[in-house]
């Protein structure tokens, strides 16, 4: 009996981890531009250690690859808001200075004249810098990401200036994984040596003044959620049982 209850505590212990990331794609269904994870495949793998070799254990393949299915767009008329389209994804930099990807659009300029996106991450160019923009300047994206701006204070007609482009990059041929900071890289067999990638097939584009909602189905989200409470509450009953059966196989064996 012990294999038995052996079994289903590791499968309990295994299905937390598709719970906690079934609980944070829930907690961010309201996150501009939140991707929602894959799921997990659960394979069963021989245990290792003191015991029979037919103990087998489940366990998760621990993937974290991001799926872009897109999202709601959402309509701002803000002239710093971008929606990626298709597999586009947006080149920030990330806290610990590298490079890195997302496809949250809330753009905005900060104190310093940085643009940075709704998470403070700062956006870079397609020369891998962070985009300043002139202080007072009346600021338009396009659909490529080519960021134009003039200045409202000289008289019209005036010439827009090409300040930077967005560091787009089609991600439809490649997969990314989340990191530990939420944001996405590359799979190691397709980033380049400064984290980057190669574009894909489909030229990366934009919708400005727009922002794209997080790509989580709340309904078949809570209906996971359910299923895993049942699994855990049968997982937890098989071990009862296991109990019990192996309580009545030594009373049997007790001394008359």
């Amino acid at each position: 009996m012990d294999r038995l209850a052996f079994t289903a505590m590791a499968s309990i212990n295994e299905r937390r981890l598709l719970r906690e990331q079934l609980n944070n794609e829930l907690a961010n269904v309201s996150t501009v531009g939140f991707k929602k994870s894959f799921d997990n495949a659960m394979v069963a793998v021989k245990a290792k250690g003191d015991g029979f070799d037919t103990r087998i254990q489940p366990f998760i393949e621990k993937m974290n690859a991001v799926s872009l299915e897109p999202g709601t767009l959402i309509a701002t008329a803000n002239k710093l808001d971008v929606a990626m389209q298709d597999q586009t994804v947006l080149g920030v930099q990330a806290p610990d200075g590298t490079l890195a990807f997302t496809r949250r659009g809330d753009l905005k300029i900060n104190s310093q004249g940085v643009l940075e996106n709704g998470s403070r991450h700062p956006v870079l160019s397609e020369d891998g810098v962070p985009i300043t923009i002139p202080p007072g300047f009346d600021v338009n994206i396009t659909a490529q990401g080519d960021i134009y701006a003039v200045d409202p204070a000289q008289p019209a007609p005036q010439q827009p200036v090409l300040i930077a482009r967005l560091l787009l990059r089609d991600a439809s041929a490649i997969t990314l994984q989340r990191r530990p900071d939420t944001l996405f890289t590359p799979y190691p067999q397709f980033r380049t040596a400064n984290g980057d990638f190669n574009n894909g097939p489909k030229p990366p584009t934009v919708v400005p003044g727009a922002v794209e909602g997080s790509n989580v189905n709340v309904v078949t989200a809570m209906v996971k959620l359910i299923d895993f409470s049942r699994s855990y509450e049968s997982q937890v009953r098989t071990i009862k049982e296991a109990k019990s059966l192996d309580e009545s196989g030594a009373s049997m064996l007790r001394a008359r």
